[in-house]
């Protein structure tokens, strides 16, 4: 009784153990010729509801972890526009703020205006529109502010250095206006938006970036 209990454990044991030394042995299994074409695969979650959550997990998760995941794009424009859409709505297009301003980098209905948009709603619903739009307010704004950008650029100012980029952002946020009076001030005409956020904020935050490709164009305008 004993031999035949012994021969009904040790028949599995040795299947076990010869599988168990196949794949962990420490040797690296080949899985060159291995292939599941052919086979009938099930998934549980669709692509299209995979793809859905995984937007959703980034879309909610905080700006620290979004910064360590994101491609490094270094200092250039797409680089640029990129951070001032995540500080303005963390990139969503379809982002209306308590004040009524709309979309990825939050426009106010006037400044649409400004640059021959008049129809905020097909704005909000328009990711491209959103892209040109921004592209072409930054050339409005660099054409504004072209005689101060050549005189601070460089320079500091209450321990902010002045760059081209953090002036174009610094007016995105206030208004060419209020960049100019910040200049000009050196510092002491300091305007912030309802949430606090600064002209020299968004000088310090958004310095060093290159917007040497932005053209200067008073007359800008964004169309489809």
């Amino acid at each position: 009784m004993i031999k035949k209990c012994f021969n009904y454990i040790a028949i599995p044991l040795a299947i076990i153990a010869a599988l168990f030394t196949g794949f962990y042995s420490g040797s690296e299994t080949d899985f060159s010729e291995y292939s599941t074409e052919g086979l009938d695969l099930h998934f549980t979650v669709s692509h299209d509801l995979a793809m859905l959550e995984h937007d959703i997990e980034v879309f909610n998760a905080s700006e620290s972890v979004l910064e360590h995941y994101m491609p490094y794009l270094g200092k250039t424009y797409v680089a640029f526009k990129e951070a001032v859409g995540f500080k303005e709505s963390r990139g969503n297009y379809f982002s209306v703020n308590d004040f009524g301003y709309l979309g990825k980098y939050q426009f106010g209905a006037e400044t649409l205006q400004l640059i021959g948009i008049y129809n905020p709603d097909a704005f909000l619903y328009s990711p491209e529109l959103q892209e040109r739009a921004f592209l072409a307010n930054l050339q409005r704004n660099k054409w504004i502010l072209r005689k101060d950008i050549k005189k601070y650029d460089g320079k500091v100012i209450n321990n902010v250095k002045i760059t081209e980029s953090g002036i174009l952002a610094a007016a995105h946020l206030a208004g060419a206006g209020s960049v100019q009076r910040f200049l000009r001030s050196q510092g002491d005409n300091n305007v912030s938006d309802a949430y606090g956020s600064s002209v020299a904020y968004y000088m310090k935050r958004f310095s060093g970036y290159d917007t040497s490709t932005i053209a200067p164009n008073k007359k800008a305008r964004a169309m489809l």
